[in-house]
């Protein structure tokens, strides 16, 4: 078990939704649910607020039951990822009814505290067999719409679609005085940099610091436009990235065993996990070359400014 932590973090960026957290892999169980456990674990490593990704319809609607039974642990986002934007198009209503019920979602949601942000949403012209990239524009356009009329920050997605992502956001920037967060960036100094000078703060997890590359930009990152995510399951750090070389300071992670071998009280390994955030801010701190309590001051603040999360942005 890792050692309680002086230190308090916040996940901005967690999938509770997906069945994995409850046992479940491609939909078969695998092992009984321990969703309770996993947030113990990352309450034990300093978490202290969760931001549970919303990527379409009905997660963003599971993502507001989970903030409900969780009051101010968690927090949702509401929206529909490029991935699947499709989903408008494949609506039996049409997609003007799936927007009207994303609007809805999202009204409601914010009036109620349980939802934060607008998101996920974005372009990905990795995995464009997902959904082609005409429909991905579309519905990019119409969420930034959405987003306009219900005014939360931005939870965004961006891989390999910088010069669109950029040029749609542009032409909604005026109308959007809270901005957002890229998350999960993966992209060049210079998109970095494009993003931070038009008032986008930059989510950094393990997908950030796979190569020296990626290094490089989390190097440059200015600390006041930092907030640090796991995006589990995802994206764990891996001894073959080169953020391993970062660690050799960071708390040791709980146990890790196989589904095959699943015991209460440990990780699963493959499966990433809110409790591993603490990684993420030493691997940070390493390469910025600042102390690890900079770094989550610096995410803390950055996340309460943008987001709230039921906290008062005096004195934290």
């Amino acid at each position: 078990m890792a050692e309680p932590s002086h230190l308090k973090y916040i996940d901005i960026g967690i999938n509770f939704t997906d069945p994995i957290f409850r046992g479940s892999y491609h939909g078969t169980q695998r092992h009984e649910s321990d969703f309770s456990d996993v947030i113990q674990r990352a309450l034990d490593a300093g978490v202290q607020k969760f931001m549970i990704t919303g990527s379409d319809l009905a997660e963003s609607k599971h993502a507001i039951e989970i903030a409900k039974e969780h009051p101010g642990l968690c927090y949702a986002t509401v929206g529909v990822h490029p991935c699947s934007a499709k989903q408008f198009d494949e609506h039996s209503g049409g997609n003007s009814a799936l927007l009207d019920e994303l609007r809805k979602l999202a009204i409601e949601a914010k009036k109620d505290g349980h939802a934060v942000a607008f998101g996920e949403i974005g372009l990905d012209y990795d995995r464009l067999f997902l959904t082609p990239k005409e429909q991905q524009l579309k519905y990019f356009e119409a969420q930034l719409e959405l987003a306009v009329e219900v005014q939360l920050p931005l939870f965004l997605h961006s891989r390999a679609a910088s010069e669109d992502f950029e040029r749609l956001l542009g032409e909604k920037l005026e109308q959007l005085p809270k901005r957002g967060l890229v998350h999960s960036f993966t992209g060049t100094v210079e998109e970095m940099q494009r993003l931070v000078q038009l008032g986008f703060d930059i989510g950094v997890n393990g997908c950030s610091m796979k190569t020296e590359e990626n290094i490089d930009v989390v190097k440059q990152i200015p600390l006041e436009r930092l907030q640090i995510e796991t995006d589990g399951p995802w994206c764990e750090m891996r001894p073959s990235h080169a953020s391993a070389k970062y660690l050799k300071d960071a708390p040791p992670l709980p146990k890790a065993v196989k589904k095959e071998k699943f015991a209460k009280g440990m990780m699963v390994k493959g499966r990433n996990e809110s409790a591993t955030l603490p990684h993420v801010a030493y691997a940070i701190a390493k390469i910025k070359d600042v102390s690890v309590e900079e770094v989550c001051e610096a995410a803390w603040r950055n996340s309460i400014k943008m987001f709230g999360l039921g906290e008062s942005t005096n004195g934290t």
